[in-house]
């Protein structure tokens, strides 16, 4: 009875909690210079002429001209400087904002890594300390820094893009809006000098900005903004009784290279569904700490780092048959998808060769769970 009073209370506190939290509101495009910044700092004059209480926490505008101009009159909260390897080196004063308490507060580069020394490691992270202070946030960040697209970027690009934000961050947006133009739009932008300075426009045309890839990074950022939107309609109004709930179980090896994959695109499965995820890791009797190479320990958990990360919950056990490890942990978390990454083999091979694929699927015939080979 005590339990049951307690978690009453738990849960008030959590509204009251929830309540509180400022809102966040994020602009995405497909990539630099689509006009991010200069439409927070064009919403930034309008709350300002409403009477809303709207300071700059940080703004980056990379001498865009017209960008600059729009910094004109709005109250901009100073930096802190930061001593590092010899240099002071600026970086957004969070707490500044936090005792300042402005209704709005406008903070760009969400992607961005903080300086050594800094409370948080990342500028997301810095953003939900303002949010959970009850101030209200309008950020930005490129398609190319969300976490599980990092594979599907560096495929488009051939760039592996360093600073990234888990997909929980935009997640928890309240609002995701997405700045869009054309390609030819973007390349007549970049042309005209209004992107980045002259030595650095012919470098980007043969590179990032080449059309065909703007093409493509145009539509994973539509398609990203149609899945929160669509994400939004089944929680907020039609509810999520006329879906079934799904519960997706990622499985790796010790193969990193496969695994990285497995977990990125289940973790977009998972986001796209709003479901919960795990990431599971079957321990042979060879891969025992003491048997397996250090730097297959190192990828290992820097997989289950990537996973939590990306909001799985991490199951790692111990067992000589994986097919039936796998079966039994899906069963225990009611997982209604399994996820596997493709077999080196060709599948024909696999499925008439491969015990673990033949236990797995005649496992797997018997249940209502599906099964998703991800190349």
């Amino acid at each position: 009875m005590e339990s049951e009073k307690e978690n009453n209370v738990k849960h008030f506190l959590d509204l009251i909690q929830k309540s509180r939290k400022g809102k966040f509101k994020v602009y995405i495009g497909m990539s630099a210079g689509v006009g991010k910044t200069f439409r927070m700092l064009q919403e930034a004059h309008t709350l300002l002429r409403n009477g809303i209480d709207v300071k700059i926490g940080f703004v980056e505008t990379h001498r865009r001209k017209e960008t600059h101009e729009l910094l004109e009159g709005l109250p901009v909260i100073p930096q802190r400087s930061i001593f590092y390897k010899g240099k002071y080196l600026e970086e957004m004063d969070v707490q500044a904002i936090i005792n300042l308490r402005p209704e709005v507060v406008i903070v760009d580069e969400l992607a961005h890594t903080n300086v050594e020394g800094s409370k948080n490691e990342k500028r997301w992270q810095d953003v939900m300390d303002i949010i959970d202070a009850g101030i209200n946030v309008i950020s930005a960040v490129n398609i190319q820094h969300i976490e599980s697209l990092n594979d599907d970027i560096k495929e488009i690009t051939g760039i592996e893009v360093k600073e990234r934000i888990p997909d929980s961050v935009l997640k928890a947006a309240d609002e995701v809006v997405n700045i869009d133009l054309t390609a030819d739009e973007l390349i007549t932008r970049l042309k005209e000098g209004k992107i980045y300075t002259d030595d650095k426009i012919q470098p980007a045309l043969n590179n990032f900005f080449k059309s065909q890839h703007i093409l493509q990074l145009r539509e994973l950022a539509l398609k990203e903004v149609a899945s929160q939107v669509e994400r939004k309609v089944e929680s907020e109004i039609t509810g999520s009784g006329s879906l079934r709930h799904e519960r997706f179980l990622a499985c790796i090896s010790s193969n990193h290279s496969t695994a990285k994959t497995v977990i990125r695109k289940t973790a977009r499965l998972a986001n796209y569904y709003h479901s919960k995820w795990y990431l599971m890791y079957v321990e042979l009797p060879g891969e025992k700490p003491d048997r397996i190479a250090l730097d297959k320990q190192r990828h290992l958990i820097n997989n289950f780092k990537l996973a939590t990360e990306l909001g799985a919950e991490v199951i790692r056990v111990q067992s000589g048959s994986v097919a039936s490890a796998i079966i039994k942990q899906a069963e225990e978390r009611k997982a209604t998808t399994i996820c596997i990454g493709k077999p080196h083999l060709t599948l024909i091979k696999v499925i008439l060769s491969t015990n673990i694929f033949n236990s797995l699927l005649n496992k797997l015939s018997k249940s209502e769970i599906d099964l998703i080979i991800l190349s």
